[in-house]
């Protein structure tokens, strides 16, 4: 029989880290995985069922200190980091050093453009080296990378929002028929595990329950992903996000006019084409839209859309689950394809 693959994560005590945890257990090629804690993590949990008593008397969870001769010693050969930006920043030059390939779920290698990753502020303590992996880094959205994420050393997992919008837009804008110059708007809702385990008087049930609220307007760290991975400009696309008072879930819904006259069928066919043979991604048939109770606890991105009388306007909606396909189910799907895995592997 084959040997089955080691894994190790890093950050399992994060809700992204829990969900993807869950998946690795359940996957049918994997090993149970090694579950590392990070220096700043609770040192008083031993086990990650401390963290999250949901997973008790299923036979042990320990949280291993992270040390590289422990990871090469029970032969892990994929690092997942669901670790803070700057964590996963400091940890991956380290690790790639260290033989192993990476998928890491934050945001600290998913950007090009050095505009766009001024955002984080990041200081490397080698420049030289940050650069060079910042140029190997394969942006992990299958849809759009599969062939240069089945070779990837590092996969920077990208952000849920940005996978809610890309997804939705990039048939479109490939297809040339978007009236870019008009201006993309894109709403965007998400539930409040998209903001972290860390509580913040934002994220507060006395500040989020009853209530709707916008934020990071025009400064978002997801648009430098948007408009790279696009080919869009900044003053192309605005991006606002807001938060829902429910625990998950994305609903983007995204204006967009188009430069020339169509109909229902041929967007709908643009859609279809584009995603045929893409395990996790469905397209509605109009009038349907998609709603966030329908992807919720899947990996699924839910495309729907509609045009208007004057076959100009265009509003597209797209849900999905901002800790699955927006962060760990993905993850998963990108190592499905790293390893020549069937996408749907563990993900069913």
């Amino acid at each position: 029989m084959t040997a089955k693959l080691k894994t190790a994560v890093l950050g399992a005590t994060g809700y992204s880290g829990l969900e993807l945890t869950r998946i690795l257990l359940r996957h049918p090629r994997l090993e149970k995985p090694m579950l590392l804690r990070r220096p700043a993590d609770n040192a008083t949990a031993a086990d990650l069922a401390d963290v999250f008593p949901v997973l008790s008397g299923n036979g042990g969870y320990p949280l291993h200190p992270l040390a590289w001769p422990s990871l090469k010693e029970q032969g892990v050969q994929l690092l997942f980091l669901a670790t803070p930006h700057e964590t996963s920043r400091s940890i991956v030059p380290e690790a790639m050093a260290q033989g192993l390939r990476v998928i890491d779920l934050s945001g600290a290698w998913r950007l090009k453009q050095a505009e766009h990753r001024a955002i984080y502020n990041f200081q490397d303590a080698n420049a030289v080296r940050a650069a060079e992996i910042t140029e190997k880094a394969v942006y992990g959205l299958p849809e759009l990378n599969a062939d240069r994420v089945a070779n990837a050393a590092l996969v920077a997992n990208p952000g849920c929002y940005a996978t809610s919008v890309i997804l939705a837009l990039a048939p479109l804008l490939k297809a040339g028929i978007v009236a870019r110059k008009r201006g993309i708007v894109s709403d965007s809702k998400s539930g409040v595990s998209g903001a972290g385990k860390e509580p913040t008087a934002k994220t507060h049930f006395v500040s989020v329950a009853d209530n709707l609220s916008a934020y990071s307007l025009f400064n978002h760290r997801h648009v430098g992903e948007m408009v790279e991975q696009l080919d869009l400009t900044e003053q192309e696309l605005i991006f606002t996000p807001h938060l829902l008072p429910i625990p998950r879930g994305i609903l983007s819904t995204i204006y967009v006019h188009l430069n020339r006259k169509m109909t229902p069928t041929e967007l709908d066919s643009c859609l279809r084409t584009s995603y045929s043979g893409k395990r996790w991604v469905r397209v509605f048939q109009t009038p349907k839209l998609p709603q966030v109770n329908f992807s919720l606890h899947t990996n699924y991105c839910d495309l729907g859309f509609c045009l208007a009388d004057d076959g100009e306007r265009l509003v597209l909606i797209s849900c999905l689950d901002n800790l699955l396909k927006g962060a760990a189910g993905q993850a998963v799907q990108n190592m499905n394809l790293m390893y020549g895995w069937a996408e749907d592997e563990g993900l069913q």
